[in-house]
């Protein structure tokens, strides 16, 4: 039960993000700076738990060996990733965008075959290139029936334009994550403990970081200090409470795979979370029945894709024949 809770709480945590975007979009804030202040505020704490596991050496040695592969894959994995999601923020309240954000298990399972997996052979340890998990992909449609049910209630209320510019960058987000997160993890092969790789990663998306921020000062000016206190609050929060709190549950159950399926289950709470923290501290409009049953089919699809995935996944750790 420990886990849960804690995955639970990771999952508060990260819905900061999408009330406090559309907290700084509303108060009229550029999403450039949203996006980029909370990667600059992330580096002082991570550089601080790091230190403090006295892991930054083995970083930086790391880090020298492909400094372009960090540079490209840490871009593409933080820079795509985030600065969509803060875009989408000036067109869709943070519920829709953190539902439509689910559709990243979708997007991260079409990335299968660009990888490769490790699976055990008569003849020990052999690499397997990665494929579609159609079964998972049974469940996502759930996801995704959830998801459309609310952008059709939302089509009520917003221009089709809008509409696409609240949607569509969540969309390439979600597979600029996973794509990015995973190669960063091919290039580490298992050298690099978590906090090491986000630090790593930060540090490379540096120069994506610093570009948009320069053109968002030439055509947006400075930030106002209100924004720049709430991009420090996500980078707090998101960057690095949840994702502590995420991993540290994931670590609890290592090796079970039914309750780590339950731990990455947690993680559908966002939505509501996001739901509940808009309507309390926004005073937003309240969702309409139509967007909770999207909302529900969301949750209920990441549940049931979790199990499913996870159960698959079972038979890889036993041997089969070369």
């Amino acid at each position: 039960m420990r886990p849960i809770i804690i995955g639970i709480f990771a999952a508060f945590f990260f819905a900061f993000t999408f009330i406090l975007n559309r907290s700084m979009e509303l108060a009229g804030g550029s999403w450039i700076w949203s996006a980029s202040l909370r990667y600059f505020f992330m580096i002082p704490f991570l550089f601080i738990i790091v230190i403090a596991r006295k892991n930054l050496k083995p970083l930086l040695l790391e880090m020298k060996q492909k400094p372009g592969a960090w540079v490209l894959w840490s871009s593409i994995g933080f820079g795509l990733f985030y600065a969509p999601i803060c875009f989408s923020a000036a067109y869709a309240p943070g519920w829709l965008i953190a539902a439509t954000w689910q559709i990243t298990i979708i997007s991260g399972s079409l990335l299968a075959p660009l990888f490769y997996e490790t699976v055990m052979t008569d003849n020990g340890p052999s690499q397997k290139k990665g494929k579609i998990p159609f079964k998972g992909l049974g469940m996502s449609l759930i996801i995704l029936l959830g998801i459309i049910l609310m952008q059709v209630e939302q089509a009520n209320h917003l221009s089709i334009i809008a509409l696409s510019l609240g949607v569509l960058p969540v969309v390439v987000a979600s597979f600029a994550y996973p794509l990015g997160n995973r190669k960063m993890m091919e290039v580490c092969g298992g050298r690099l403990d978590v906090f090491q790789r986000v630090l790593g990663m930060t540090l490379a998306s540096m120069p994506f970081w610093i570009i948009l921020s320069i053109f968002g000062l030439i055509n947006e000016g400075m930030p106002s200090l209100g924004q720049t206190g709430q991009s420090a609050l996500v980078a707090i929060s998101s960057g690095v409470i949840a994702t502590i709190l995420f991993f540290h549950a994931t670590d609890l159950v290592r090796g079970d795979m039914q309750k780590l399926a339950a731990v990455e289950a947690t993680q559908s709470m966002e939505v509501l979370f996001a739901v509940i923290g808009e309507l309390l501290l926004l005073t937003s409009l309240m969702p309409s029945a139509l967007s909770w049953v999207g909302m529900a089919l969301v949750m209920i699809g990441m549940v049931l894709h979790s199990y499913v995935s996870n159960k698959v996944a079972r038979p890889k750790m036993k041997k089969v024949s070369a």
